[in-house]
């Protein structure tokens, strides 16, 4: 996916800006659900986006539309020593250094705008960046805090479930992380199978090859039309089952 558009503070004021950016986002999300949950800034950057409309829309004031596009620019920022001709920035020494502005443009959302939609996904794009920085038990309260605000069906659910097996796989914690991906199958159902294949796989690098094949065995029948299939049948070769 091409990188958004980067809006700014004049186009925060304009809310057919907005609401074309929401539908070409909900769109996106729509139309490959399955294959952004392993897709990183480029479906982070859709949530910002979503996050820029909430705050708008809550009209709360002019600066939380501000906040928000702080946010949406430190997550677009390019990784360069030095301005890049032709782009608008900000520029970053290292990825440790976007990642750094982007949590603490998150944390201005959620401390000057508690309770709104755009503090909420200000929590999952801190997450996201707290796990890029390696800080894990951060990111894991991060992804807390926003299942505790987002609504049940919030169709998001999914990024902050896998942040958290992602998590605690960061840590080595390999029996976490397989509890967190059943978590994310039972509470994010429409990725049921991509939580079962990394459930099953972090059971077999944990050392628990009979619980892995078990789940990657009956893979096929609980999952009928997953696209995923082929993959889970060759991790259970891989494992000497049939």
């Amino acid at each position: 996916m091409a990188k958004p558009h980067v809006l700014t503070r004049k186009d925060m004021k304009e809310p057919d800006k907005f609401q074309q950016a929401a539908t070409q986002a909900a769109s996106w999300i729509a139309s490959r659900r399955r294959h952004i949950v392993f897709a990183g800034l480029a479906a982070v950057a859709v949530v910002l986006l979503v996050a820029i409309l909430s705050a708008v829309q809550e009209r709360r004031s002019e600066s939380a539309g501000a906040a928000a596009s702080d946010l949406l620019q430190a997550m677009g920022g390019e990784i360069s020593s030095v301005p890049l001709p032709g782009l608008p920035g900000p520029f970053y020494a290292s990825e440790e250094a976007r990642q750094k502005a982007v949590a603490d443009a998150a944390d201005r959302i959620l401390a000057e705008y508690p309770g709104t939609g755009a503090a909420s996904l200000a929590a999952l794009a801190k997450g996201d960046a707290q796990l890029r920085l390696r800080e894990w038990d951060q990111a894991r309260s991060a992804y807390e805090r926003f299942l505790a605000q987002a609504p049940k069906g919030d169709s998001l659910r999914f990024g902050a479930l896998e942040g958290i097996a992602l998590a605690e796989e960061g840590k080595g914690n390999l029996d976490g992380a397989a509890q967190a991906y059943e978590r994310m199958a039972r509470e994010a159902p429409a990725f049921g199978d991509r939580a079962d294949l990394e459930r099953a796989l972090v059971l077999a690098r944990a050392g628990k090859a009979a619980q892995a094949k078990e789940i990657l065995a009956s893979f096929a029948e609980r999952h009928k039309d997953s696209q995923l299939t082929p993959e889970a049948l060759q991790q259970l070769a891989r494992l000497g089952g049939k």
